[in-house]
């Protein structure tokens, strides 16, 4: 169990959303919390990897090589990139 107190304003602007909605506060504040973890997480991620880069841990791999062992061609991965996601799905 957690409490917070967040700014009147805050409170206020969530209050009404949650009018609008039919949800609980407690709903939109764990989904607000969840999505700010996982981003506070993929940045911890990036910064170590970005660390283990620029102390030679680790290298890069250029493009073409990654697209050569996946069997795809150059013309085919701009072809891929500029398509739309379907479904809100990103394209792999």
């Amino acid at each position: 169990m957690l409490a917070i107190n967040l700014p009147e304003k805050i409170e206020e602007r969530l209050e009404r959303l949650a009018r609008r909605t039919g949800r609980t506060k407690a709903y939109y504040i764990r989904q607000a919390v969840i999505e700010h973890l996982q981003d506070i997480e993929d940045v911890e991620v990036a910064d170590k990897r970005l660390e283990n880069l620029r102390t030679g841990k680790t290298r890069t791999v250029p493009l073409s090589q990654l697209l050569k062992k996946h069997g795809v061609d150059r013309g085919q991965s701009r072809t891929l990139s500029s398509r739309k996601p379907r479904n809100g799905a990103e394209n792999d």
